[in-house]
């Protein structure tokens, strides 16, 4: 591709995924005052270099944590015998999926807290869009997946063992990450395929849709729509699910007749009923507040709950709420302390 440039003013343009001729890169903008985007810079969670220190290490012990945590799930789910059921299972794959969710942004973003040049390549910055969509689709679908199991073990759990079988939990489980990947495939591809002018700067601690759609000098109608369309639809649906499956659940508790059964069955789902109102809020108030009140400031910070103290707080809400792990995790540790002590 020939690079041209105009000493008064540079502009980018940015698409390896765009057929261009070399007279006119891109029909939204005048020949000659292109330059090729080879990276992008980030402006973080703060461009005040006082803070930069103190959030790194504020970041460094949530991301911690959100490994630990996680960890320890997955660790306990595939181990203890006790802990082989269908919620479980799902249990494992929200930790996995929450992990992934994690991993994708804090690396980059702690880095970024102790270096002066805060810049990321555009293929990196495509894969973190890409990794970051594949993996908050997928939480949606799952705590969906999770709110049905829960619907169908108090509802019905005569026909338990049948409706959520280990072959039904793995098709479940597998068609969320196919969807989860194929969002993140087709909307990367949207936003990339976009061309960028008059700044590379991103007002955002990591690479997302708006942040990046703001810098495009293209035609955005197209991609916005495709977003609209996915987050809507996603969000609208598992919402869905999510809600008639507690109203149903609520029902159902009420009509027991005895309290004992009552107060289990509630223990069974109090959890995840708290892990969805989290998330569930952080993303309602995000997408519903008045385009007035919007603000990029205002979405890092939803951004900086749902992709990393969310991660953080669902092993802690799963756990320290639930009897079952916190005897998995008593059986674990005697069981390791008793190893070590026969070494």
């Amino acid at each position: 591709m020939k690079v041209l440039k105009n000493k008064s003013l540079e502009f980018v343009t940015t698409s390896p995924f765009l057929l261009q001729t070399d007279e006119f890169p891109n029909p939204y903008m005048a020949p000659g005052n292109l330059t090729l985007v080879t990276e992008f810079i980030l402006m973080g969670v703060s461009d005040r270099p006082e803070l930069q220190i103190p959030l790194f290490f504020v970041f460094l012990v949530i991301y911690g944590l959100t490994m630990a945590g996680n960890l320890g799930i997955i660790t306990l789910t595939s181990v203890d015998s006790q802990l082989q059921t269908p919620m479980y299972f799902f249990l494992r794959h929200l930790a996995i999926i929450n992990l992934g969710d994690s991993t994708v942004i804090a690396p980059k973003m702690l880095i970024n807290f102790l270096v002066q040049k805060k810049t990321t390549s555009y293929y990196e910055c495509a894969t973190q869009l890409g990794g970051f969509l594949f993996f908050i689709v997928a939480e949606v679908l799952t705590l969906a997946v999770m709110a049905y199991d829960r619907y169908v073990a108090i509802c019905n759990p005569l026909l338990y063992m049948v409706v959520v079988s280990p072959q039904i939990c793995l098709l479940l489980v597998s068609l969320t990450y196919l969807y989860g990947f194929s969002t993140g495939i087709v909307v990367s591809y949207c936003i990339f395929s976009l061309s960028y002018c008059s700044s590379n700067v991103i007002n955002h601690f990591f690479c997302d849709i708006v942040p990046l759609l703001t810098l495009s000098c293209s035609d955005t109608y197209l991609p916005e729509t495709i977003v609209f369309i996915s987050a809507a639809t996603n969000l609208v649906l598992s919402l869905i699910i999510v809600v008639v499956s507690y109203f149903n659940i609520v029902l159902s508790i009420l009509r027991m007749r005895s309290s004992e059964g009552r107060k289990k069955a509630f223990s069974t789902c109090a959890s995840h009923m708290m892990a969805v109102t989290v998330f569930y809020g952080t993303l309602l108030f995000m997408y519903l507040q008045p385009q007035t009140n919007y603000s990029l400031d205002t979405d890092k910070i939803a951004s900086v709950f749902y992709t990393l103290v969310i991660p953080m707080l669902n092993p802690m809400i799963y756990s320290l709420r639930n009897k079952d792990v916190k005897a998995a995790l008593q059986r674990f540790l005697t069981i390791s302390c008793y190893s070590l002590k026969s070494v």
